[in-house]
């Protein structure tokens, strides 16, 4: 993280004595005039759906103000995705230092090789195995919450959930939840990049924590290994698989992921389903209906609104010539309401028929390997809640994140009936 603090310092003093607030005004506001760039600003953090569409209607591809290439065209950006002509890093680079994303942000080998020691934990056995477990901690967090008039059902719910169970998963016994919501939290967070030193600093002390506690867990793991993914990890790292400094990394990288994903679907899907009573109602009376919930919320509102590739050739697509090493945001919150692809695509509507065609868990290679995870934990959660407080209701406003890449609601307070 060291060298994006010192970029930030960099960059501000230079700002300041260059440009003074004025002219830094006068340049934050000719970018609000720019529909990509809107996407960072409010109202485009709250709905950035309109934005979305206003950049389709300008073609299939746009330029960013950094010069790179945009799309919220479904076909391109499901090309782009699953195209071996297309790297999370250029050809040949490698992944920036400062903040490491384990093969998240590796192409292959590299990719392949870490993606495949993490893959069998998600397998479709391990994730029956999983949902007793699931069921039995969502059904311990409604108990508590049953207790309260009004719930914020983010730290009740949406939150604890996911900690719960990638912990377990990865096998850190009596974790902290708290502490690992925290760092959860503030990782994720850096993922839109870092907005100030104050937030900067917050996500070092976080790294260090979980640095920390990885660093013991995997020496205790080495000498006692348990039926867990870090003791196959430190396995693995024996056999030379892994190398020693790659692991912390891919632990956070789980966490993060795990965290992030699940807590802003659950999110996302209760906000969506309280906006839309008809299908809340719907739910209410099927609640075998949570998984289509799911996948609706996924398609709707996801939980990640872009990625991004670069290109490694010079390339045409969408009658649009793409340069090598150009960067194209892949912006799968506007792929997702494509109405080429998605009848009545602002439409939330748990029958609908051709919601599997979202890319809310990217495509391709990179394809989200803890989407069954994902699935099986916001699924059960819905229709748990459905069943035990089928009269919920809204108790406050929403209070969503400061962010771009990841969109879910901070708070979300309910209430039973």
């Amino acid at each position: 993280m060291t060298g994006r603090v010192a970029q930030l310092r960099s960059a501000a003093r230079f700002a300041s004595q260059l440009y003074g607030e004025q002219a830094r005004g006068a340049y934050e506001a000719y970018v609000r005039r720019i529909p990509f760039a809107r996407l960072r600003f409010a109202p485009g953090r709250d709905d950035p759906y309109p934005i979305y569409e206003q950049l389709r209607s300008q073609g299939p591809f746009v330029v960013t103000p950094m010069g790179n290439l945009a799309t919220v065209d479904h076909a391109l950006c499901k090309e782009i995705l699953r195209s071996r002509r297309f790297g999370v890093q250029p050809e040949g680079q490698g992944p920036p230092h400062d903040f490491d994303l384990s093969f998240l942000d590796r192409n292959p080998p590299d990719h392949t090789r870490l993606r495949r020691l993490v893959a069998p934990a998600f397998s479709p056995r391990r994730m029956a195995d999983f949902r007793g477990a699931v069921e039995k901690t969502v059904t311990g967090l409604l108990d508590d919450a049953a207790a309260a008039d009004e719930i914020d059902l983010v730290p009740a719910l949406a939150a604890p959930l996911p900690i719960a169970v990638i912990t377990d998963l990865l096998g850190i016994p009596d974790a902290d939840g708290d502490a690992f919501m925290r760092y959860g939290m503030a990782l994720g967070s850096a993922l839109s990049g870092l907005r100030s030193l104050r937030h900067a600093r917050q996500v070092m002390a976080a790294n260090r924590d979980l640095e920390a506690l990885f660093e013991d867990l995997f020496a205790r793991r080495r000498a006692d290994p348990q039926d867990d993914l870090i003791s196959a990890l430190v396995a693995a790292e024996a056999d030379d698989v892994v190398h020693p400094a790659e692991l912390v990394p891919l632990c956070g990288l789980l966490l993060i992921a795990g965290f992030e994903t699940t807590v802003n679907l659950i999110g996302n899907a209760v906000n969506a389903l309280l906006d839309h009573p008809e299908q809340w109602a719907l739910l209410v009376a099927d609640p075998d209906l949570a998984g289509a919930a799911v996948q609706e919320t996924l398609r709707f509102d996801p939980p990640v609104q872009r990625t991004a590739r670069a290109s490694w050739d010079d390339v045409e697509l969408g009658g649009y010539a793409v340069r090598r090493e150009q960067w194209v945001n892949v912006l799968l919150g506007g792929a997702n309401r494509d109405p080429a692809v998605f009848h009545d695509p602002d439409v939330f509507d748990l029958t609908r028929a051709d919601g599997a065609e979202h890319l809310a868990f990217s495509s391709g290679i990179h394809h989200c390997v803890g989407r069954p995870l994902a699935e099986l934990e916001a699924t059960v959660a819905l229709r748990l809640l459905v069943e035990r407080m089928p009269g919920l209701r809204r108790a406050g406003p929403v209070r969503r994140r400061n962010a771009t890449l990841i969109r879910g609601p901070l708070s979300l307070p309910v209430r039973a009936s």
